[in-house]
């Protein structure tokens, strides 16, 4: 008795690499949508903290974390540490964690006036900002800011553990697309030769903190 194998014919075997193409694209496609999110999610960071200092400056004649009269203005924590509250100068490096300088009581000065969200006791796990990535994100006046050298403005507003593709997406939406020049540029996370040198070659895996000056 003659047997048969029977085998895919080659339009059987069309249709199928056809639906797997689209589902690698779909899976692409979905990738690119999340890293996009990613990207705006990071530059509404940096536009929102601006709104913060103005927003408080045409509150109370003072900075969030600077306010001499923090106290009576919205029931806040004065800075003792570091810095001269009132100067117009925000003191502190902008990942510091002592929650005696201006640097970082600038957030609960600035989410007891209700211009930004989250907690406002600086003791809590949830108190220091994060980014899509989950990098720290704080603020300073570029007046001792030694993050990235050669910047120049009034504050510097910085993201931390952002992947080197993010950065240069970044620096095209907010500024001139080159990440050593301009008011946004980005340096290695952890840097050990050349700290504080904003990087023109950007590697997209490595992890870079990206500053924003004006």
């Amino acid at each position: 008795m003659k047997s048969t194998q029977a085998g895919f014919t080659l339009i059987e075997l069309a249709i199928v690499l056809v639906i797997i193409g689209l589902l690698l694209g779909g899976v692409l496609k979905g990738q690119e949508l999340i890293n996009s999110a990613k990207v705006k999610n990071m530059a509404t960071d940096f536009k929102n903290i601006q709104a913060y200092i103005y927003g408080y400056q045409d509150k109370f004649r003072a900075l969030p974390g600077d306010d001499s009269k923090a106290v009576p203005h919205v029931a806040g924590t004065l800075a003792t540490t570091g810095g001269t509250p009132g100067n117009a100068i925000i003191e502190g490096q902008w990942n510091s964690t002592t929650a005696t300088e201006e640097s970082a009581l600038f957030w609960q000065h600035a989410r007891l006036a209700n211009l930004a969200t989250g907690t406002a006791i600086v003791a809590d796990a949830n108190y220091y900002p994060t980014n899509a990535d989950g990098g720290r994100i704080g603020v300073q006046s570029v007046s001792g800011f030694t993050k990235i050298t050669g910047m120049s403005g009034v504050f510097a507003i910085c993201s931390d553990a952002i992947l080197g593709k993010f950065s240069k997406q970044l620096d095209t939406a907010l500024d001139d697309g080159e990440t050593s020049t301009g008011s946004l540029r980005a340096v290695l996370s952890a840097a050990t030769t050349g700290a504080g040198v904003a990087s023109a070659s950007i590697v997209d895996s490595s992890s870079y903190t990206a500053c924003l000056t004006f």
